[in-house]
């Protein structure tokens, strides 16, 4: 303890009031008393009605009216009277302060002990003042140890929103294992879904009522035995009993939840799940409990909506082929294995190129590493940013060279992914690229796909002004295959939409087919509005075609060419094109 405002003992008891008369308490009780307050103070397992029982012994005792004691996190907290109260006797004839005792401890917390006699009652002698004054000292000095301890567990174990934290889980779990209950429960990793939107729909104070009470039927599902705990944000862990794993999916489906200022208004929440049924037997509980439920929940936010996955061995697997491909992308970036194969984009008409497409190859140890075996990986992380970047230099440097030899170069196009736009430099970065390999900017063509959230729509819009205010043409890719097509050719200015090959009817689909009166009025669409569009995945004479009924006039498939290597694309500039 820092401090204490009690007086020196003999300066105290110096108090005309106190009389030198006989004890009320003789001197073998008032040490059984003391024994007894000290044995509670000190035992591990405290009891709470024993000791209450006791203060209520020497409360009567002494002829005390009321024991009640104050703790307060700080002095600022005591002034305006914020903390907690505790009375653990009251006769309802507590008039007279007989005696306080308050300390500040190291922390700055402020412990106040009280104790009141009625105004009816005599004095005590010296000797009972004393003994109470020891003995109050003793009870202060435990409520400040006992207090303290319990706000360090809540700052330790809670967070700032009250919300039970990681370590509270991991205790937790710990705890349920030395109880042999923890084999064959269930635990649970959960990520609600899409909720940056809902506190834009709702507001932000609405979303943590709706949070707290989503949290509130998880807990009251859970019950006793278990715990849901906040890993912060809307992201949760927690860890129950079989018998309610059913309750706790229905809730991670989709449930309404009530909020607003009289909770009379309702919004639907879900959330992508990774569930782990814990096995009988665990070397590493722990470790294994944790790593098992955040592989799944990271299977689960890759499928749809209020998807709930539940671990199996497999995705142990996967998750370490993940990071394999991670590591070695690393590697792969500094030893120079990225190259970039160029897919002609042909004029239908006069069967000249008039631009390609730059799609990244992974050649590693002489093995090719396909896209689909690593893009989507890099995808997870911003590592797919760094791969973009080096991907627009190595096209940049081979635009120069085209330009340097006197060929006549055509326009490239590359892809960024949608992690960029979080990059509010994102244009001073593609800027610095091309300008340092000495690129005209109308050699370039930047192709950007469809987002599906508002925050990254006004981003992209951000990003498109830009480039093209910078003299960079810029393409949809992928156009029909996300869900705000429409709005997204209304609000942003591009140069390109290339509709995606879903989109392109087979040689098997008649006029009237759904797929082909989707493509003829897209096509419509975009000509009318003035942009260029440009047909992927064109394989066979019936889809050229087509896109000449429909004056669409550029074409990228197999149809002409694959993805070719630098040389071989060169080669089809230079023979000027298709026969």
């Amino acid at each position: 303890m820092a401090e204490t405002n009690q007086s020196n003992y003999m300066e105290k008891y110096k108090d005309p009031r106190l009389v030198d008369k006989e004890c009320v308490v003789d001197s073998a009780t008032a040490a059984g008393f003391l024994r007894r307050l000290v044995e509670f103070t000190h035992e591990a397992g405290f009891n709470r009605e024993g000791y209450k029982e006791l203060i209520g012994e020497i409360c009567q005792a002494y002829h005390l009216s009321k024991g009640a004691s104050e703790f307060y996190q700080n002095a600022g907290m005591e002034k305006i009277g914020e903390g907690d109260y505790f009375c653990d006797f009251d006769d309802g004839h507590a008039d007279v302060v007989l005696l306080r005792n308050r300390i500040i401890t190291n922390s700055g917390a402020v412990i106040v002990s009280t104790i009141y006699i009625s105004k009816d009652t005599e004095l005590p002698s010296l000797q009972d003042y004393y003994n109470l004054d020891l003995m109050l000292c003793v009870i202060t000095a435990f409520i400040s140890r006992r207090l303290l301890q319990r706000t360090v567990e809540h700052f330790v174990f809670f967070d700032e929103n009250g919300y039970p934290n990681i370590r509270f889980f991991n205790r937790q779990l710990m705890i349920l294992e030395q109880k042999g209950k923890l084999p064959g429960m269930v635990a649970v990793n959960l990520d609600l879904h899409n909720f940056a939107i809902t506190n834009m729909e709702i507001g932000r104070e609405n979303g943590d009522t709706v949070i707290q009470n989503y949290f509130s039927m998880l807990e009251e599902a859970i019950g006793d035995e278990g715990c849901i705990c906040r890993l912060g944000g809307d992201k949760f862990v927690g860890v129950f009993s079989e018998k309610v794993k059913g309750r706790i999916i229905t809730i991670l489906s989709g449930v309404p939840v009530v909020y607003g200022e009289n909770e009379d208004r309702r919004i639907n929440v879900s959330a992508a799940a990774g569930i782990y049924e814990i096995p009988m037997t665990s070397d590493d509980f722990k470790h294994d409990i944790l790593e098992a439920i955040f592989i799944a929940t990271t299977v689960a936010k890759r499928q749809d909506e209020g998807a709930i996955v539940f671990y199996d061995d497999k995705m142990k697997e996967t998750k370490e082929h993940i990071k394999g491909i991670q590591r070695k992308f690393r590697e792969g970036l500094q030893a120079d294995e990225f190259t970039v194969y160029y897919q002609p984009k042909v004029d239908i008409n006069t069967k000249k190129i008039v631009g390609a497409e730059a799609l990244c190859r992974w050649i590693s140890r002489g093995q090719v590493v396909m896209p689909g075996e690593f893009i989507p990986i890099l995808e997870q992380t911003m590592d797919i940013c760094d791969l973009d970047f080096h991907v627009l230099d190595i096209v940049c440097k081979d635009i120069r060279a085209w330009l340097d030899k006197g060929n006549m170069a055509v326009r490239a196009s590359v892809n960024l992914s949608r992690k960029h736009l979080v990059d509010p430099d994102l244009l001073s970065h593609i800027l610095k690229i091309v300008d340092d390999n000495g690129v005209p900017h109308e050699c370039l063509e930047i192709e950007l796909t469809e987002t599906t959230t508002d925050v990254q729509f006004r981003d992209l819009k951000r990003v498109v002004n830009g480039l093209k205010d910078a003299g960079i043409r810029v393409a949809v890719d992928d156009f029909g295959i996300g869900y705000s097509s429409l709005n997204l050719i209304r609000e942003i200015p591009w140069d390109v939409i290339k509709i995606d090959r879903c989109f392109v009817p087979g040689d098997n689909d008649d006029e009237k087919s759904l797929t082909s009166l989707m493509f003829r009025h897209a096509v419509a669409l975009i000509k009318d509005m003035g942009m260029d569009c440009v047909v992927e995945g064109v394989e066979t004479r019936k889809q050229i075609e087509l896109l000449r009924e429909n004056h669409c006039s550029i074409a990228q498939g197999f149809y002409f060419d694959k993805p070719l290597p630098k040389e071989e694309f060169e080669a089809r500039l230079l023979q000027n094109g298709y026969q």
